[in-house]
């Protein structure tokens, strides 16, 4: 949503009571300072003024306030923020969403309006006043060998517990853990009871890696007793067998680390070289039930490849998730936000991020803010 082509509608509809609060919350926030709050309300004595003046005085602030400004709508006056908002992009093929900075809240039209359309398509999300939903954090920044030290994993594991926590998840978090502590965290996890009141679980690690395996902070290369956990341990632990909370549920894998030393590119020229089924296995107390089910993970690059990471910034692939979930999550189901990923690094050969083990059988949606 831009401020501009949401002005009239909240010079016309704002109440009084909300642009108070309003201005108490950009004061919060740091988008306006004490004198400009207070010429809002003091130099303009009418509603109107007051509204006018307030979305002008931010939409000049730039892209950041003003989508503070319309968070903060979302969160005071839910009613006023679906009329600002479209209810679905307005934007052609040909034009990109300005990538935003914060995640963009859904509308309850467009939640209403894509489930009347595609209700039977969708996992059902759970009512946000009951629901308990939880994400696993795992990221390896120190190792016992100094020299794999992963400069600016911290920023990445400020940057995703951030996300997770905007999009409603209960962060579980670890640092610095073993193979061994790692696959002890995930099996915890996949038993905790708030998955009972859940509608999806995320599960994401950051370490060093090898093809199939996640290091923990003990590696040492040679050693024949290496420090690992199997990535396919996870899907062991999260699966309709050992974790039953989370059967017909979205489970979302992101994983950040190398899957081999290869560089991911490669010089190119411009030329080109049924079974049935036995359906009635159903008993009164028992029903067979896909083993895994339900899982879709995002692994940072293809096999036998590297991740790059700014010492600064963090992996370009959770910088890349950012942008993407911040400023598409609002109105794309996951495997269309995975695929906006992938595309942000078509222009850098190095890194391609992969999607593995797909299983959804439908689209699972966030709905941030619903």
């Amino acid at each position: 949503m831009l401020l501009s082509k949401a002005r009239k509608t909240f010079i016309d509809s704002v109440t009084k009571p909300v642009i108070k609060q309003l201005l108490d919350d950009l004061l919060e926030d740091k988008v306006l300072n004490d004198e400009e709050t207070e010429s809002v309300t003091e130099e303009n004595s009418t509603r109107a003024e007051q509204a006018r003046c307030l979305i002008d005085m931010v939409r000049k602030k730039g892209s950041k306030a003003s989508e503070k400004m319309i968070a903060r709508v979302q969160e005071r006056d839910p009613g006023l923020y679906d009329k600002m908002a479209p209810s679905s992009p307005q934007l052609s093929e040909q034009e990109e969403q300005p990538v935003s900075s914060v995640l963009i809240p859904s509308t309850n039209d467009f939640k209403k309006d894509i489930l009347q359309k595609k209700g039977s398509e969708i996992y059902p999300p759970m009512d946000k006043s009951g629901r308990k939903r939880l994400a696993l954090l795992i990221n390896n920044v120190e190792f016992d060998d100094k020299n794999m030290l992963r400069r600016g994993a911290e920023k990445d594991e400020e940057n995703v517990e951030r996300l997770l926590r905007d999009l409603g998840y209960d962060v579980v978090k670890y640092r610095n853990l073993s193979g061994q502590e790692m696959d002890e965290a995930v099996k915890a996890f996949s038993k905790r009871e708030e998955h009972l009141l859940s509608d999806s679980v995320f599960v994401v690690m950051m370490s060093h890696g090898e093809l199939g395996a996640i290091m923990g902070v003990h590696y040492k290369k040679g050693d024949p007793n290496l420090d690992i956990f199997p990535i396919n341990n996870i899907f062991t632990h999260l699966n309709t067998e050992n974790c039953k909370a989370l059967i017909n549920k979205p489970k979302v894998i992101l994983i950040q680390a190398c899957r081999g030393g290869k560089d991911g590119s490669v010089w190119v020229s411009d030329a080109v070289p049924g079974s049935s089924l036995d359906l009635g296995l159903e008993s009164d107390s028992f029903r067979r039930e896909h083993k895994e089910k339900d899982f879709i993970s995002l692994l940072s690059c293809t096999p036998d490849t590297l991740s790059y990471r700014d010492p600064k910034m963090g992996t370009l692939f959770v910088q890349r998730i950012m942008e993407t979930f911040n400023t598409y999550a609002w109105n794309d189901h996951i495997e269309e936000l995975f695929r906006k990923v992938m595309g942000r690094f078509e222009d850098f050969p190095r890194q391609m991020p992969t999607k593995d083990r797909a299983t959804l059988t439908k689209h699972f949606y966030l709905f941030p803010g619903l």
